[in-house]
């Protein structure tokens, strides 16, 4: 092969290397810009996720916050300031019967799911409703099946507790600190409703505090 011959084979292969290397460096600046796009396009997508993950907690938080006020459908209130808190000793007369708050003696009732089968003081059941528990009373109209009812579901709920209250008009009452509801039916919904809000709720005085450690019925 003369000298010219093998000077243009070289120049040849240089343009063929060089076209190689330009076709490389393209599908590089492809493969960088098909990155960045898709990169792009997962970055808002997050964000756009983010976004409405964001505003989905807020808004079901903002609905739970407006249930929280809502009352349970037919239950009474009291206003809070205006049931006092003092420890006192011997009998309380409170307006409501049983007491949804008010003056009470220094001890409580355990209330950590406890199903008491004799009445308990309302003194003492007062106080376990400053602690935020929920009292659940029966009078002697309850048939034997709600007070299963009952006492399975207090049993496994902290912060309650359950007693026969004969000198209360309705069947079945649930008393927190400042709210009562009357049933007539174990089955009613609105029990459900009712421990759910009142448990250690907003409306618990000493929100917190124990409920082991108290008074107990034989």
């Amino acid at each position: 092969m003369s000298k010219t011959s093998k000077k243009a084979a070289a120049l040849s292969r240089k343009a063929r290397i060089e076209q190689m290397r330009r076709a490389e460096r393209a599908r590089e600046r492809r493969n960088r810009i098909l990155t960045i796009t898709i990169s792009t396009v997962i970055v808002a997508g997050l964000v756009g996720w983010g976004a409405y993950a964001i505003n989905s907690a807020n808004e079901k938080e903002e609905q739970q916050a407006a249930e929280a006020k809502k009352p349970v459908s037919g239950e009474k209130t009291w206003d809070a300031k205006k049931l006092t808190q003092k420890h006192v000793k011997g009998t309380v007369k409170y307006a409501m019967a049983p007491p949804v708050g008010g003056d009470h003696n220094q001890a409580w009732m355990t209330c950590e799911g406890n199903v008491y089968t004799q009445a308990i003081a309302n003194e003492n059941a007062v106080h376990s409703l400053e602690h935020g528990a929920v009292w659940v009373t029966y009078n002697d109209k309850t048939t034997d099946a709600d007070v299963k009812t009952l006492s399975d579901k207090v049993s496994k709920t902290p912060y309650t507790l359950m007693s026969p209250a004969t000198d209360q008009t309705g069947t079945i009452t649930l008393s927190a600190w400042g709210h009562q509801l009357t049933v007539d039916k174990a089955s009613d919904p609105r029990v459900e409703q009712f421990l759910a809000k009142y448990v250690q709720g907003a409306q618990t005085p000493e929100k917190g505090a124990t409920c082991a450690g108290g008074l107990t019925a034989a």
